[in-house]
């Protein structure tokens, strides 16, 4: 007779299957693939010297499985401190490393200090959880780091897609010219343009963080959940990136 299964006990499996599924994912092109195949290998010789009484060879695998962790902590020492550094990691930076991580926020903010000093106009979208691929289907689509200078050029008048949007996904440049709604709303300044309602448009859509600059006054503006916030510095734009990114 089986026993009740408790809601625990879902909640137990659940737990395990989610922490042994994220962990394959993280280690997925790795040398800890190989490392866990020569595991399971292990074990299965193991488990049949254990059936057949094998003892010598169940002695010198039982020794071996005694040190296996220590083996493990020497040899993938590298491996398993990047794991466990990407486990409290954002989405959005995952397929990025951690050096280009740390660049794409100076880059992406000197480029609007650089295009506001200017006076370009430009809209960079950053897509958060929500995704933004039917806005993608016009425009040119990317897929290159975020660099201070690609942004710029993108935006110069001379350029043919500086008057769409700029979408950027899990830390890279992936749409030019891209075309996004306009804000519904009835409140908006009319001092505002084209840009700063197409930002505010698609973050009241989307949870998305749209980047202003504007081509009349050069001021740089960001919008988030449909609001609007004008007039911010390079050192302010910085941190509320990484507090909606990081």
């Amino acid at each position: 007779m089986m026993p009740d299964l408790r809601w625990q006990d879902i909640v137990d499996i659940l737990i395990v299957s989610f922490i042994i599924y994220k962990t394959f994912i993280l280690i997925k092109g790795t040398r800890a693939i190989q490392l866990i195949l020569g595991l399971v290998i292990v074990m299965f010789v193991f488990s049949l010297a254990e059936k057949f009484g094998l003892f010598t060879v169940g002695w010198i695998f039982n020794n071996f499985v005694g040190s296996i962790i220590f083996v493990i902590v020497v040899i993938f020492q590298n491996d398993i401190r990047r794991l466990l550094l990407a486990l409290g990691r954002s989405p959005f930076f995952k397929k990025i490393t951690y050096v280009q991580e740390t660049l794409f926020y100076d880059q992406l903010v000197n480029a609007c200090v650089a295009m506001s000093k200017r006076k370009i106009g430009a809209l960079v979208v950053i897509e958060r959880e929500v995704g933004l691929e039917e806005f993608m289907e016009i425009g040119t689509r990317l897929d290159a780091e975020v660099n201070a200078e690609l942004i710029i050029s993108i935006f110069q008048s001379s350029s043919p897609m500086h008057d769409g949007a700029m979408i950027i996904r899990e830390g890279r440049v992936r749409m030019a010219g891209s075309l996004l709604p306009l804000t519904k709303s009835s409140e908006v300044e009319k001092s505002l343009g084209t840009r700063h309602r197409a930002g505010m448009g698609i973050t009241e859509v989307t949870d998305a963080v749209a980047i202003i600059v504007s081509e009349e006054k050069g001021a740089i503006s960001y919008a988030h959940k449909g609001e609007i916030f004008t007039n911010v510095s390079g050192e302010g734009l910085k941190k509320v990136l990484k507090e909606l990114l990081g």
